[in-house]
């Protein structure tokens, strides 16, 4: 296999392109070398199999989507951090796309499950002590409740904007952190 990292990184794009544009049943390595402009085999020579294609794709999900750290710094606003996750997600709209369909693949492959299930359980595990540790509102399970809440939101504003429409999502997560992250614990 080759070891180039930029162009496997190019080629990972090509393929959450891919993903998000034509499906899971669009996603072939050929699909990928035509998206990325390079010569058919290429992708071929980084990624062994389709289904270590769809693992790496996961990856490099995580690397596009981790917030600049400078968006981390500073006081923290629950509200603000999730109006800047909220912006990350519409410019890196193909990202997300990707993942609903990795999400979807998932159901057929037990193999893509198992990655999917063990990456999701990090990434949510590494949000939540995040969030305690960084002293925003809210305990362990309210936290888990808005990430849940904010998987629905962003699903819907991908999917079907228009349903939004007459909630402005601004104010959906400001009653979010509101209700799920009190100041105090609840009696």
């Amino acid at each position: 296999m080759r070891q180039n990292p930029q162009r496997r990184a190019a080629l990972l794009d090509a393929a959450i392109e891919v993903l998000a544009r034509e499906g899971s049943r669009g996603l072939t390595l050929r699909a990928v070398d035509a998206e990325a402009g390079v010569p058919t085999g290429t992708a071929s020579n980084y990624f062994a199999n389709r289904a270590q294609l769809l693992v790496q794709i996961l990856h490099r999900t995580r690397e596009r989507l981790t917030p600049d750290p400078a968006d981390l710094a500073g006081p923290l606003d629950t509200k603000v951090l999730l109006g800047q996750l909220v912006a990350r997600m519409r410019r890196e709209r193909s990202v997300h796309i990707a993942m609903l369909e990795l999400r979807l693949e998932a159901t057929r492959r037990p193999e893509l499950q198992a990655e999917l299930s063990g990456f999701q359980g990090e990434e949510l595990e590494a949000n939540v002590s995040w969030h305690l540790e960084a002293g925003l509102p809210g305990d362990r399970r309210g936290v888990v409740l808005l990430y849940l809440a904010m998987l629905g939101l962003i699903v819907d504003d991908l999917t079907a904007p228009a349903l939004l429409e007459p909630y402005p999502v601004e104010g959906l997560i400001e009653t979010m952190v509101e209700r799920l992250l009190p100041d105090r614990p609840a009696p």
